[in-house]
């Protein structure tokens, strides 16, 4: 039987992949092929584009091709076979991307063809092409001696197992343990809807009455509306000590170590190629160019919020009291914010939730785009899915030409990652023969599934989240750079790739757009102005506290990299304590390990850089108040941003193309007004 991940095919065969029978084979024939390819296209006499940096863009994209799929299944639905055959994976690819990043003769030969008099005929996303490549190539330790080299590898090597290892933790720790509940009337405050799912995940285990699990819905659920206070506890300090020393888990999948030898790690390898640390390291692909604009950054806006946080913080304080709790807890804080919010705005999540059924608020936001940009999206149901709930779409732009497709997974589930994500399945590339390889994403987010034939019901929350992912889908799909490395979401600074998700919240929020994204689930209704009114009113409640939390996170993060000491090691729980101290106005208990699954630094791509949520924050609160300006749904101002924006993936810089948009550099302003601390 032929291997499905080697078929030339538009998508992956999800279903045909065997992983004990075709991960590593794949993997290795494909590595083979490329490594055979590139020494024949390095025994050529001259390098141009054409016999050089177009066949390295179609090696990379083959080996894209297969990897794809596999991580994404590694992400969703993991196995034993599937996770076995992952990380045998895992040191070959790195290995393979490190020995090709550290060709001498491969960079001379690309920077041959940056010297050549072709070079000025090239077009301007071909000169950003090279001129990336020939950064990353010194990043990657081109320069460095053979011995150092090596070790350089090896690091390579010993990050990619870690980052995997955290992860896997995670998820082990995440699904081991449940809160299992016999007495019905310890369910109080919890939605019918929320309450079945717990019965129906006890009934999968042969067990009788509620079972609620750390996924983060459930864990949601009975965070914030349930009212027994101890299940609440048991709850938090589940949640909050998975992967860690601390907790029921305590020890099982412990990442402690795991987070100091990758700091360590970061360390050696940032200086070995000079560095100081890897803040220094990871700011040199970034718009921030030193620490000392982030740490300013991020400084003035805890000025700018602390005051209003401290005031939120009391107003939650006086109204426990009123249920006698003088001591409000960790695992108190969702719950009386719910109850305040209620009371001050007369509007809850769960009295929201019935207006916005999943599948009306995709269509919603399927028209929300359409209006804005005059897209159009389609689906394609004789797709290949890796699960019955995924469903495949197809955009296609004004003029009926196709932009490219999308896969998206709304629910939590068993052997998925928690979180919400936006990945590359396919990137848009122009081939030999002209004609252009379309884009392809996975939106994948873990929201309340439906059960049985009751819809899946979103919070406020999940739809900002929905709008969140798809902003990245948007910018992965709807470029027009035709070359795979800086083509979409690539090549572009990693604190400017929240501009464009951060972009498409507000749309959730805008009458207009609850007009379209609205509609009982029952009835049909589309959210009546009372409640517009009240869910608008509520949309800064607390947002000094929340502005405070994210500012935490990425101080935590910056200074992690910034100031580590091969001495000292990591400090870890050190630093956040100290930027906690400076920043925070709740402290958790002493048993919180929040940094043991603090997945986007030390198992995804934000390390030194968590910063950038608040940074593109900027960008895309200013950039959205010109649609204040103009109107939600200008079409110019709209197809001025597809244009400038959108379209543009990593070839201009991020400042230029803001400009170009907006007219004028960013101001902070409209980000404190939106979020209320003006």
């Amino acid at each position: 039987m032929e291997n499905p991940l080697l078929i030339e095919s538009p998508l992956p065969l999800f279903s045909k992949i065997i992983p004990e029978q075709h991960i590593e084979a794949a993997v290795k024939d494909v590595l083979a092929a490329n490594r055979k390819t590139l020494i024949a296209l390095l025994a050529q006499n001259e390098f141009n584009w054409e016999n050089l940096l177009a066949p390295l863009d179609d090696m990379q994209d083959r080996l894209s091709k297969i990897w794809s799929p596999i991580s994404h299944l590694h992400s969703v639905l993991e196995s034993e076979t599937l996770r076995a055959a992952y990380n045998s994976s895992l040191p070959s690819l790195t290995e393979y991307q490190t020995e090709l990043m550290q060709n001498e003769n491969l960079y001379h030969a690309i920077q041959s063809v940056a010297n050549s008099p072709a070079y000025s005929q090239l077009n301007p996303s071909q000169q950003k092409v090279i001129a990336n490549d020939l950064r990353d190539f010194k990043l990657a330790g081109v320069n460095l001696s053979p011995q150092d080299k090596q070790l350089f590898g090896d690091y390579q090597k010993q990050l990619s197992k870690l980052t995997t290892e955290f992860s896997e933790n995670i998820l082990d720790a995440t699904h081991a343990w449940t809160l299992h509940v016999t007495d019905e009337k310890d369910l109080q405050g919890l939605s019918g809807q929320d309450i079945q799912i717990a019965k129906e995940t006890a009934e999968k285990k042969n067990k009788t009455g509620w079972m609620f699990t750390l996924e983060y819905p459930s864990y949601s659920a009975v965070i914030r509306f349930l009212e027994n206070r101890e299940l609440r506890r048991q709850m938090y300090e589940a949640y909050v000590t998975r992967a860690s020393d601390q907790g029921p888990q305590a020890d099982q999948w412990d990442n402690s170590l795991i987070m100091e030898n990758i700091l360590r790690i970061r360390y050696e390898l940032a200086n070995l190629l000079g560095f100081k640390n890897y803040a220094e390291y990871s700011l040199v692909t970034k718009m921030a160019k030193s620490p000392k604009p982030v740490l300013d950054f991020l400084n003035n806006l805890v000025d700018e919020s602390k005051l209003s946080a401290k005031k939120e913080l009391s107003e939650l304080l006086e109204f426990a009291k009123k249920d006698h709790i003088t001591e409000v807890k960790a695992w108190d804080l969702a719950f009386y914010t719910e109850k305040l919010r209620q009371q001050k705005y007369a509007v809850s999540q769960e009295e929201l939730k019935p207006y916005f059924p999943a599948d009306k608020t995709l269509a919603g936001l399927f028209e929300v785009v359409n209006k804005l940009y005059g897209i159009r999206i389609t689906e394609k149901t004789d797709v290949d899915v890796w699960h019955p709930q995924v469903k495949y779409f197809l955009i296609y732009d004004k003029d009926n030409i196709l932009r490219g497709g999308f896969y998206i997974d709304l629910y939590a589930r068993d052997h998925k990652r928690d979180g919400a994500w936006m990945d590359e399945c396919r990137i848009r590339r122009r081939l030999i023969d002209g004609s252009i390889q379309h884009p392809v994403a996975y939106l994948t987010c873990n929201f309340t599934r439906p059960i049985g034939e009751h819809p899946a019901l979103l919070s406020q929350d999940e739809v900002e989240t929905l709008f969140h992912e798809f902003g990245h889908c948007l910018h992965h799909i709807l470029t027009q750079i035709d070359y795979p490395t800086i083509s979409g979401i690539n090549g572009v600074p990693w604190d400017a790739v929240e501009f464009p998700s951060q972009m498409m919240e507000h749309w959730c929020w805008e009458k207009e757009g609850i007009a379209l994204i609205s509609g009982h689930y029952k009835t049909g209704e589309v959210l009546p102005d009372e409640l517009y009114k009240k869910l608008h009113a509520a949309k800064t409640f607390q947002s000094g506290m929340h502005m405070l939390r994210q500012i935490e996170f990425a101080l935590f993060d910056f200074r992690l990299h910034l100031e580590y000491d091969p001495a000292q090691g990591g400090r870890i729980q050190t630093i956040l304590d100290e930027v906690r101290v400076q920043v925070a106005v709740v402290k958790p208990p002493a048993f919180n390990r929040f940094q043991h699954t603090f997945s986007h630094i030390f198992a995804g791509s934000y390390a030194a850089g968590y910063y950038s949520y608040k940074w593109s924050e900027v960008l895309s609160s200013d950039a959205f108040s010109l649609f204040e300006e103009t109107g939600a749904f200008n079409p110019t101002t709209g197809a001025s941003f597809m244009k400038n924006i959108l379209e543009q993936g990593g070839l201009p810089d991020p400042m230029d193309a803001f400009i170009s948009f907006r007219g004028r550099g960013p101001k902070i302003d409209a980000l404190l007004r939106h979020a209320g601390l003006v």
